[in-house]
This record gives C-alpha cells, sequence and structure tokens, in this order.
C-alpha cells in the first residue's frame, strides 16, 4: 500500500471520530506536523509511530496498512503481497504478510532492517503490543530495554513492545525478521 494511502485511511477515521490532529498527536507522542505529513503522504513513518497511531484511533495496526479487514482465511501469495512499506534511512522497511479483521490479536509482518552502511536511525521506538521476532536471513542486535543480544538467522525472541528497543544492523547486509504484534486485549 502507498503512503497516500495509508494517510487517507488515518485521517479519514481521525474525522469520522471527530478527533483533531493535536488530540492524535498528543496522544502518539508526535508533533502535528508529522501527524498531518503523515497524513498527507509526505513521509514514511516507522512502524512503531503507525502502531501508536492506529492505538489512538482503535483499529489494529494491519487495518490501517491494508485494504481488506474481514477476512476469515488470508492466503497471500508471495506475489501478489504489496511492496515494501517505509524509507531505508528510517531503519527498515516492512511488508505486511496477512492482514487480519479487526478483531484479531496477532499482526504477522516482515521486517527488512536496513543495512548499517545506510542506517541512520538511532533512537528505540515503543508500542502497546507485545513482540515475537524470528530472524529469517542475515543477523541484527535487538536493544531492548538498555541491553544489547545478538541474534542471527533461526533465533527468537518474544518481548514487551512497551519496553524501549530496536532492530540493530550488524553488518552491510539486509536482514529480515518476521515480526508478530500481538495485542493482548484481545
Amino acid at each position: 500500500m502507498d503512503l497516500n494511502k495509508i494517510g487517507n485511511k488515518i485521517k479519514q477515521l481521525r474525522l469520522r471520530q471527530k478527533k483533531t490532529q493535536q488530540q492524535i498527536a498528543d496522544e502518539c507522542g508526535i508533533s502535528k506536523s508529522m501527524l498531518s505529513k503523515i497524513e498527507n503522504g509526505q513521509t514514511a513513518s516507522a512502524i512503531a509511530t503507525l502502531s501508536k497511531i492506529s492505538e489512538a484511533l482503535g483499529v489494529s495496526l494491519s487495518w490501517v496498512l491494508d485494504d481488506k479487514t474481514n477476512d476469515d482465511l488470508v492466503l497471500q501469495k508471495r506475489s501478489n503481497r504489496k511492496s515494501k512499506v517505509g524509507d531505508v534511512h528510517m531503519g527498515y522497511s516492512y511488508e505486511m504478510l496477512a492482514n487480519r479483521s479487526l478483531s484479531s490479536g496477532i499482526e504477522p509482518t516482515i521486517v527488512h532492517v536496513t543495512p548499517k552502511n545506510i542506517n541512520q536511525r538511532n533512537e528505540t521506538y515503543t508500542h502497546s503490543q507485545d513482540e515475537f521476532i524470528y530472524i529469517l536471513e542475515g543477523s541484527i542486535y535487538l536493544l531492548y530495554d538498555n541491553e544489547n543480544y545478538y541474534m542471527e538467522k533461526g533465533d527468537s525472541a518474544y518481548f514487551q513492545g512497551s519496553k524501549p528497543h530496536l532492530f540493530v544492523p550488524v553488518n552491510d547486509e539486509e536482514a529480515q525478521v518476521l515480526t508478530c504484534f500481538i495485542n493482548q486485549d484481545f
């Protein structure tokens, strides 16, 4: 899904809920101008930021990122999967593996960690969901709650998204991380 569609969905839902940009921005801990840029498709946003926005609007992250929302079976062929969303300079891009309904508690995603030589992100982030990760390709350092953990292909971790964390590239190769966001409210 392109940035314009993501931004438009966020804006339309915010307006239906009669919330201002300032209200959502304050709840998410971002600036009003950043939310405006997201809504207008002018910037790629970190998945953590989109997660906070979706939480503030009372919808799942997958609803924000995809058009289909209420399928009992989600079968998604690789050739039909949406291209990556994000910007290499923010540290990663991601692709949704299965769009789930608003009532689902799990959101599977592949996070493509930007190679070290072009990665500019070093700030940790938080979100409300628990997170399960499995390293598909390459290696990363999982910076979690001020500790650094080396992880390579085949390693996995489960952690609270509410604690500061970041996937840090180990070298100049892209890493791929299967990430499942688990909403504990379900």
